[in-house]
């Protein structure tokens, strides 16, 4: 199946999941190469995801010139370090988790005169290996990051423990958003982005149901 189609495909599957919702595919294109992605661009498609600063600079800063209405989302973990690139190059960062790393991108944000939308990664299983806060350290996380620091928070992310059952984590992080009052919902890949629209999913990353096996 032809990238076109499978896009066409997940799109019309997510509408008859849910008619009303405006659910935003991001095509996440990390590890492929711009010839292989480009079929989706040149058909028209905007949202795209990548896990790397590095990777996305080498790929997207000069098509980002030439195609103003691209957006970049930020879906990997972020070191502080590496705010300053992040500000320059992408639109949405899915995985804010630490004050220190807000505070940086704050302080970029202003040097850089850009408003980058927010959400807040939730670290659903408590899993060592993920980024994201704990649930108990939401509330004070999110009022310092947008009352104090003033960035632009939309909603929660998450990536659900490995253990089969997905929609438990679902309920529980779509309960959380209703809780802080946020609209946007960053939950659901290729494996289970069906689902993720029941529980009110604003934005799915989809990446091998579009363009394939990664090598």
């Amino acid at each position: 199946m032809s990238i076109i189609n499978s896009f066409n495909k997940i799109k019309q599957e997510i509408k008859d999941n849910d008619p009303t919702l405006q659910t935003e595919i991001i095509a996440v294109s990390k590890t492929f190469s711009l010839e292989h992605i480009k079929p989706l661009i040149d058909y028209g498609h905007l949202h795209y995801g990548e896990n790397k600063v590095q990777e996305a600079e080498k790929k997207w800063i000069a098509l980002k010139k030439n195609i103003s209405s691209l957006k970049l989302h930020m879906i990997g973990q972020l070191q502080s370090n590496k705010a300053k690139k992040a500000v320059e190059i992408f639109d949405f960062i899915h995985s804010l988790d630490s004050e220190k790393l807000a505070k940086e991108l704050c302080k970029r944000q202003k040097e850089k005169e850009k408003n980058l939308k927010y959400f807040i990664q939730i670290n659903l299983g408590s899993e060592e290996q993920k980024g994201g806060i704990q649930i108990n350290e939401l509330k004070n996380f999110y009022n310092f990051c947008n009352k104090e620091l003033k960035l632009s928070v939309i909603g929660l992310m998450a990536i659900p423990p490995n253990d089969g059952n997905p929609e438990k984590y679902f309920q529980k992080i779509s309960d959380l958003n209703n809780e802080i009052g946020l609209k946007k919902l960053s939950i659901g890949m290729s494996n289970d982005y069906k689902l993720a629209v029941k529980y009110g999913a604003s934005h799915v990353r989809i990446g091998s149901a579009i363009f394939g096996k990664r090598n």
